[in-house]
């Protein structure tokens, strides 16, 4: 709650308990809640215009960038000769939003749970490095907050390390980079519901059920209500601290959840398809930054 945990040193202190063994099995579960909660607190502090235009300018940008990277990620895992549904769940992982899409796309592809895990242990390492280095290449190529917000939405996978990031770049930056990322996840619901008419079958389980981001509809919520109960603006000052903060504690728990274990499990294959889709979505999304003016 200290000025001086930064989202980098959280997640480092997070990575450093678990390979020390000082974690408890019980905190996995809150990394999600406390995540999607912190986001929606920080919803009450955003003003619904800039929201809007930074979404609307952002779109086709977006768009794009989801259809490049699931098309450039089937085809890499072709040529790896990895496993179709992995190469599914990293795509999947790497154009959304990281652990959330996986989990969402994986029942409909009925992945098995090695697959799924190798999936969530490759998007969450590489979320791990680019949380500490995207501030860094940013300041090195000169870009601006708004820029950089852009940059970082589209190009990190899970909404923790974009937000993370935006964060240690500056309240700008992360303004732009939590709207931008929030209605990049929106994706989740088309990509689903397109994977569930190719793979559906005659099953009614819970498990073939598409899962709905919830929260991003709160979080979309908290901004409209904010914007209609100006009265109160600042208690959202506050509140809105509380939601960055929290997100702080978020990413110490995504640390206790990586384990040097689960990295060797997902092997060379998978952590290669995860690195080269990355950087190719880095590189390519930077240079639709730069051309489009954002």
């Amino acid at each position: 709650m200290f000025p001086i945990a930064t989202p980098a040193l959280a997640l480092f202190c997070g990575i450093l308990m678990s390979l020390m063994g000082l974690k408890d099995e019980r905190l996995s579960g809150l990394t999600s809640i406390m995540l999607q909660s912190s986001i929606v607190l920080m919803g009450f502090s955003m003003n619904l215009e800039t929201v809007a235009r930074v979404s609307s300018n952002a779109f086709w940008l977006t768009a794009c960038s989801v259809f490049f990277t699931l098309s450039v990620g089937l085809l890499l895992g072709r040529l790896f000769g990895l496993d179709k549904k992995t190469a599914m769940l990293i795509s999947s992982g790497t154009a959304i939003c990281g652990g959330s899409a996986i989990a969402a796309v994986a029942p409909v592809i009925k992945a098995k749970s090695n697959q799924i895990s190798f999936a969530l242990v490759v998007v969450f390492t590489l979320n791990a490095v680019a949380l500490i280095i995207f501030p860094k290449v940013g300041s090195i190529l000169g870009m601006d907050q708004k820029s950089f917000g852009y940059w970082a939405a589209i190009a990190i996978h899970d909404t923790s390390s974009v937000v993370g990031a935006g964060a240690a770049y500056g309240k700008e930056a992360l303004d732009v980079a939590t709207t931008v990322k929030l209605s990049r996840a929106l994706w989740i619901i088309p990509l689903t519901l397109v994977m569930s008419v190719f793979h559906r079958d005659k099953s009614n389980s819970a498990s073939n059920r598409v899962k709905i981001p919830w929260f991003i509809f709160l979080y979309v919520a908290a901004i409209v209500f904010s914007y209609f109960t100006t009265q109160w603006q600042d208690s959202y000052t506050h509140v809105g601290w509380l939601g960055r903060r929290g997100l702080v504690l978020s990413l110490f728990f995504v640390g206790l959840n990586i384990t040097v274990k689960d990295a060797k499990d997902a092997g060379f294959k998978s952590f290669a398809l995860g690195i080269l889709l990355w950087i190719a979505v880095s590189v390519v999304s930077y240079l639709g930054v730069s051309a489009s003016g954002l």
